[in-house]
């Protein structure tokens, strides 16, 4: 990935002459003479007093329609905090643009799609055996990388708006209260470009990430619609070059992560607002560099729109050194390193005796996963999270100790609820969670029956149970006290 992955400049043209395309100066990536990642449009460079000759005078006919219809959409956009239809636009035009070795994304052919279909069948016919979970992939499908931008841009929806709102907030109180109103439709401009350049900075990130991706579940979060099982095939085969594995393997090792995140999202029911949800809690905790913003403000100039651009590439972000934010992303980061390292756990379960790459695979996906790759660099930049699962081998290691403890059963019995998993204090020391006894199911109850607001059958205190004589009339017991079940 180039250093600015997430820069931006003209939306790539699709080539019209296969792969020849439109190569009018392949110096510059398709953009005029005047043009750079840091000044897309060419402003301000050249031109002597004509100030159109200064925007414009350096790009050809074919940019410069290009360039309005941008500035355009940024000026004319109204909708929600990140203009979703310029983010599906910039990741096909980034897709289409080719990965940096030159591989062009296709369509997937039968063979191929036939072949994931085979792998996935497979997969789960062998984890049948190493988890309790049934299956969870009602349809395996073969994505192409424009395919896969189409099917996740939803989830990248839910996990970003709460992110962009904020900055779109923010452009409006840095300014004065008395000044606001006079700044009205500057400030509405400023929200329309902010959402446009959020979207372009979006859809760029993800067209990267569509080059580097094998599946749907690459990152640890259920992206693509539930129980459709997906991969990749021009990817798989790019992650396969250079291992010396039989392509077949390789395939076959995927479809086993692909179908275990499959079947652990659709039978824990609520693992993945769980997810979702702790991501948005980090994000609520994340606070905008207002002073950035309000030194945009005010020398905000509308011929010059990458003024805004720029403060967005350079991150706006700070997490708040507050025990809430930092409670956040320890759950966050947990919640991933579990997901993982029980995929991990139950993958290696499942294709240790059947394959023998496994091994091979097994390391350079950890590592693939675990040193950040390109889902951290797009997190980071849009919502300045490092969505790493630092602790990946530790939960692998901690649910293979399940296994041997409690049986396949026993170990996902587990997901029932978020507060029977270990805890990151419960990584540091997995042979005391292991042998720790097992949580009476009726205590949970108990806990369930009281945040309802009633009581349950199995109520333990017979005070509680029964009653004492004359307290037939009382109110139940009100919730009990203490954190949420589902910030633990």
């Amino acid at each position: 990935m180039s250093d600015t992955p997430f820069g931006f400049g003209l939306p790539p043209e699709e080539p019209e002459n296969g792969d020849e395309g439109k190569k009018r100066n392949p110096a510059g990536g398709g953009q005029g003479s005047g043009g750079s990642p840091s000044n897309p449009f060419g402003f301000g460079e050249g031109g002597g007093d004509n100030p159109f000759a200064a925007m414009f005078g350096s790009l050809n006919p074919n940019d410069l329609g290009a360039a309005f219809q941008q500035l355009g959409q940024m000026l004319s956009y109204e909708g929600g905090p990140v203009n979703w239809d310029m983010a599906k636009q910039i990741a096909r035009q980034t897709v289409a643009q080719g990965t940096p070795d030159g591989t062009k994304d296709a369509s997937v052919g039968p063979v191929d799609r036939t072949a994931v279909e085979e792998a996935v069948r497979l997969a789960d016919l062998w984890l049948d055996g190493a988890t309790s979970l049934p299956s969870g992939a009602s349809t395996a499908v073969a994505w192409s990388r424009a395919e896969w931008v189409e099917a996740t841009l939803p989830a990248w929806q839910q996990l970003v708006d709460p992110v962009a709102e904020r900055v779109g907030l923010a452009m409006g109180d840095v300014l004065p209260e008395e000044m606001q109103a006079m700044a009205g439709p500057l400030i509405g401009m400023m929200r329309s470009m902010g959402g446009a350049m959020f979207g372009q900075q979006i859809g760029q990130a993800v067209g990267v990430l569509a080059g580097e991706v094998v599946g749907s579940t690459d990152i640890g979060l259920p992206l693509g619609p539930a129980g459709k099982a997906a991969l990749l095939p021009l990817n798989v085969d790019a992650l396969g070059k250079d291992l010396g594995v039989p392509k077949e393997e390789v395939r076959l090792y995927l479809a086993l992560r692909e179908a275990a995140h499959q079947r652990l999202f659709a039978h824990v029911p609520w693992l993945r607002s769980h997810l979702f949800g702790a991501v948005e809690g980090y994000a609520r905790g994340i606070k905008v560099d207002t002073s950035k913003l309000e030194d945009v403000v005010g020398q905000f100039d509308p011929s010059h729109p990458e003024q805004l651009q720029e403060a967005l590439q350079q991150g706006m972000f700070q997490p708040e050194d507050t025990p809430e934010q930092k409670a956040a992303l320890a759950r966050l980061e947990t919640a991933l390193a579990l997901v993982e390292g029980w995929v991990d756990a139950v993958v290696h379960e499942a294709a240790s005796s059947r394959l023998t790459s496994a091994p091979a695979l097994r390391e350079t996906l950890r590592r693939r996963r675990a040193s950040g790759g390109p889902a951290e660099q797009t997190f980071a930049t849009l919502i300045g999270l490092q969505l790493r699962p630092r602790r990946l081998r530790d939960a692998a290691r901690l649910w293979a100790s399940l296994t041997d403890a409690r049986g396949v059963d026993g170990r996902d019995a587990l997901w029932e609820h978020p507060d029977m998993l270990p805890t990151a204090t419960d990584l540091d020391d997995p042979d005391g969670f292991v042998h720790r006894e097992q949580l009476d199911f009726s205590e949970l109850d108990k806990m369930l029956g009281e945040a309802a607001g009633g009581t349950s059958p199995n109520l333990h205190k017979p005070d509680a149970a029964q009653g004492k004589p004359g307290e037939s009339g009382e109110e139940p017991e009100g919730p009990a006290g203490g954190e949420d079940d589902t910030d633990k």
